[in-house]
């Protein structure tokens, strides 16, 4: 078993909803934890679904926050996206990029099966060079409120039942299994190496 917390990675588009929600249920429990996106830019919804908010990797949560204040109040509001954004700025100040990270992590969890393929897109394609193994787990959640809070909750269990483990190489695949049917989700999980 892993005498300290185990250093977890979430992922998910654009660092906003589902990867911020377990960012921020994860470091109440006491996990060493950084979340992340794999986009290109930070996209958040607009007032229609083809008129996206778009934002640059390098744009604080409280720029966001500000600027959809002033373009409609009630809008963002009503949607989600100001309490969210509120939310995300209390944990750190602006979304990261997952392939910008040189950091290593004990397991990585990714929200969505496109986000999943491009995290093991960018650690299969670095230079192997500690060797040292990581294990990404896709866990697919709805981005929406009520989904990001469920799954960050199963991500949590997860971490929880791992962190317990005599043998994580071992003992890793029946705990998926047993998770997937019980949360009717399926898991994915693929080990990397740094």
């Amino acid at each position: 078993m892993p005498s300290s917390p185990l250093k977890v990675a979430v992922v998910c588009s654009s660092n906003q909803n589902r990867s911020m929600e377990a960012h921020h249920i994860l470091k109440k429990r006491g996990f060493r934890v950084r979340s992340f996106g794999t986009g290109t830019s930070v996209k958040l919804p607009g007032p229609t679904a083809d008129q996206p908010n778009v934002y640059d990797f390098k744009t604080t949560y409280h720029q966001m926050y500000n600027d959809l204040l002033k373009k409609d109040e009630e809008l963002y509001s009503n949607n989600g996206v100001l309490n969210m954004l509120s939310r995300n700025k209390r944990i750190k100040p602006r979304p990261e990029r997952f392939q910008d990270c040189r950091d290593e992590f004990d397991l990585i969890f990714t929200c969505e099966e496109r986000v999943y393929d491009k995290v093991l897109e960018h650690l299969n394609s670095r230079d192997q060079e500690t060797l040292r193994p990581v294990h990404v787990i896709n866990v697919d959640i709805e981005d929406n409120e009520e989904e990001a809070t469920l799954g960050a909750f199963l991500i949590c269990e997860l971490c929880q039942c791992i962190q317990k483990m005599e043998d994580m190489e071992i003992q890793l695949d029946k705990l998926l299994l047993k998770l997937e049917d019980k949360s009717d989700r399926p898991l994915l999980h693929t080990l990397c190496f740094y």
